[in-house]
């Protein structure tokens, strides 16, 4: 490798690295060793430097296969069946990331619940901070022992964003088997090319990770290309690199990438309005006329009932919501916000003037239906 197809990283003090089942068991059959002597000793050169890690690991459900040897490990798993094979397998993984370091490793198991509750995403954060002073390595999973598909964060891609969000790192670093982001998927097509360094994750990026059925789709990217619009947003550069090559961890050592690189945005969103943004799930909808569309938009002003022409779906007080504007392409989904009414009394007070809502509902409420402080904008 020419030194000169090197990018330069920015200096880094704490990082997210993410390994992904495919690098910790290979063949589906448990934990093996094969790829993450180099990532361990990447680990361990990178604490002698006095920089902090925080480990994202997948791989619970291949190392509990590992220890059931039955017919109904070769077809398709249920959610039951998954879950106890996490539940026998997440201390193997535990065990087999031990006996790589000389220093204690700390497990901490992820929900749905601890990303988009704020107490608990606040609780998370300290636990992590108080990991980090005892200079353990925090190894991280989602707890899929309890999750079900509709309450789980889905994939570990994301998950390490919203940990590299709680920890307040620099870098977070996606380890996969192949080089980088391509245009194309380079294992079907071999004149795709490797995009190296990118500045904004627009529809073109995104467009690259295709659908289920896109003979264009870039091979498993869509959640990298998800965990980097996260992390970059927030301030933190992220870094998609060949997990299966030694010397990309070399050089990750020496401050240097053979990679894709999503380069930080300048101007990063706050802390909570990035949590309503990326963790809090949308609820409803609701419609806004151009007037409030403006306010909104170019103003900075909160929502008020007045401007609100429609409202979609059941939600209650205190539930985010997705504030849309109709236009002749369609709807457009401008920003979101914590609701201070329900979908129920919305449908009452909505196109009314605020001295109007203690009339109309019996009872006296927010004077604005969402407040500019919990709001944040798309674009």
């Amino acid at each position: 490798m020419n030194q000169q197809e090197l990018l330069s990283l920015n200096p880094w003090k704490r990082a997210v690295i993410k390994v992904g089942s495919a690098l910790i068991a290979p063949d589906g059959q448990g934990c093996r060793t094969q790829y993450l002597l180099s990532i361990a000793n990447f680990i361990i050169n990178s604490r002698k430097q006095g920089k902090e890690l925080i480990l994202v690991s997948s791989g619970a459900v291949a190392a509990g296969v590992s220890t059931r040897v039955l017919p109904m490990m070769k077809r398709q798993k249920s959610i039951p069946e998954k879950q106890a094979l996490a539940a026998l397998g997440q201390p193997l993984l535990m065990a087999h990331w031990n006996r790589f370091f000389d220093f204690p490793c700390a497990q901490l198991l992820l929900s749905y619940d601890d990303i988009h509750n704020r107490r608990r995403f606040v609780n998370a954060k300290n636990t992590l901070r108080e990991l980090l002073d005892w200079k353990t390595l925090p190894i991280i999973n989602e707890n899929d022992t309890v999750a079900t598909e509709e309450l789980k964060v889905g994939d570990n891609d994301n998950l390490a964003a919203h940990v590299a969000v709680l920890a307040e790192v620099d870098l977070l670093i996606i380890c996969t088997d192949i080089d980088g982001l391509f245009d194309k998927d380079p294992k079907q097509f071999k004149n795709s090319q490797m995009l190296r360094d990118i500045t904004e994750i627009d529809e073109t990026i995104s467009a690259l990770a295709g659908g289920p059925s896109s003979s264009h789709a870039t091979g498993g990217m869509r959640t990298k290309i998800e965990a980097a619009a996260k992390a970059t947003s927030r301030g933190i550069d992220t870094v998609i690199v060949n997990g299966t090559k030694h010397e990309t961890f070399e050089w990750l050592n020496e401050g240097k990438l053979y990679g894709t690189l999503f380069r930080r945005i300048k101007n990063p969103l706050a802390a909570k309005k990035h949590w309503m943004l990326h963790a809090l799930p949308s609820q409803g909808n609701l419609i806004v006329d151009p007037g409030a569309q403006k306010a909104i938009s170019e103003r900075g002003a909160s929502l008020l009932p007045s401007g609100i022409v429609g409202v979609e779906g059941h939600f209650l007080h205190g539930d985010a919501v997705l504030i849309t504007s109709k236009s002749s392409q369609g709807n457009v989904h401008i920003a979101k916000g914590i609701c201070q009414f329900s979908s129920a009394d919305l449908e009452i007070i909505k196109g009314r003037q605020s001295r109007e809502i203690e009339e109309l509902l019996g009872y006296r409420g927010a004077s604005v239906v969402v407040h500019r402080d919990d709001l944040v904008l798309f674009n």
